[in-house]
């Protein structure tokens, strides 16, 4: 008697439809406000991608027409409402609402291309030492390359030989899939800091507990950015939380290279003046969290410091 059925699949033809069917292992979370027309977009996208990935979108106190559209258009799509704007730590609900080994992230003006979230999982099943992957971003509605994916693929990083990628210090979440488990353990994003630059002191702790993350040219996210957005608010938390990732993070002698060196580049208005202000209110409790790098985590950030100081995709505009 052949028992081969009551092993599962014995076919090609009925090993390709279980996996068709099968669960996707990874999750996306959209964090979003005010921008349904947007998101709309994004979910579909999302929703007509063949990995078939759960879909969970973390509405940040929304008060347009966000929560009908979601209700009425789709009906299948899972949806966490905040009763305030959490800024980004509603990635963290999210991923913490999920049940899939790994987490991918798209902004409500984001989406990944066919194929490129089962390739991450594939990556993440091959290197088990790899924390996160960030894919290339093509910016929409003309496709081109994103300025930061240059410096991504040419990250100066030391990375060990297994790597399958450059070595990043940090990554985009919108163009990142990241080990829910290590996202949890890291504590995700600090409830402080709330958007703006807010991966850099995750991808830090990502790298202390012993992660490794990545870049992957043959990956991509469209961003069709959004119009409706306040640039010199989100340059504003940028610098704040860059300052405040550096005093948290950085050893003293980095740190204040690190501070002159914003504080001689940044635009002279006031949004600026804000910036470092709030920054320099907070350091009772900066101090307080404060935890130094390991060497070798250091060691990355500070092979990173000349292209940041040369980079245009990363100067605080808006």
């Amino acid at each position: 008697m052949n028992h081969a059925t009551d092993r599962g699949p014995s076919t090609t033809r009925e090993r390709a439809r279980a996996e068709r069917t099968a669960p996707a292992p990874v999750g996306v979370v959209i964090a979003t406000r005010n921008r349904s027309a947007s998101l709309a977009v994004t979910v579909r996208h999302l929703l007509a991608l063949p990995e078939r990935p759960q879909v969970l979108v973390v509405d940040n106190a929304s008060t347009d027409d966000t929560a009908a559209m979601l209700a009425r258009d789709f009906p299948r799509v899972r949806v966490i409402t905040l009763p305030v704007n959490r800024g980004a730590l509603a990635r963290t609900h999210g991923v913490r609402a999920l049940d899939t080994p790994y987490v991918a992230f798209s902004d409500d003006d984001s989406w990944w291309a066919p194929g490129s979230l089962a390739g991450a999982a594939d990556l993440l099943d091959r290197y088990p030492a790899v924390g996160t992957v960030t894919a290339r971003i093509l910016v929409e509605p003309d496709g081109t390359e994103d300025p930061i994916v240059e410096e991504l693929r040419d990250s100066p990083v030391p990375r060990p030989d297994w790597l399958p990628g450059p070595a990043l210090g940090s990554f985009l979440a919108a163009a990142t899939v990241l080990r829910t488990d290590a996202f949890r353990a890291a504590g995700g994003f600090h409830p402080r800091l709330w958007l703006g630059g807010e991966e850099e002191l995750l991808a830090a702790d990502l790298a202390a507990d012993g992660w490794w993350l990545t870049y992957a040219d043959h990956l991509t996210i469209h961003h069709h950015p959004s119009t409706v957005r306040d640039a010199t608010l989100r340059r504003a938390h940028g610098i704040r939380n860059t300052l405040w990732f550096t005093w948290l993070r950085r050893p003293a002698g980095p740190a204040l290279r690190r501070t002159l060196h914003l504080a001689r580049t940044v635009p002279r208005d006031t949004a600026s003046l804000r910036a470092f202000a709030e920054a320099t209110a907070a350091l009772p409790w900066v101090l307080r969290e404060r935890r130094v790098l390991p060497p070798e985590v250091e060691a990355r950030l500070r092979s990173l410091e000349p292209a940041q100081r040369d980079s245009t995709a990363r100067s605080y505009t808006g």
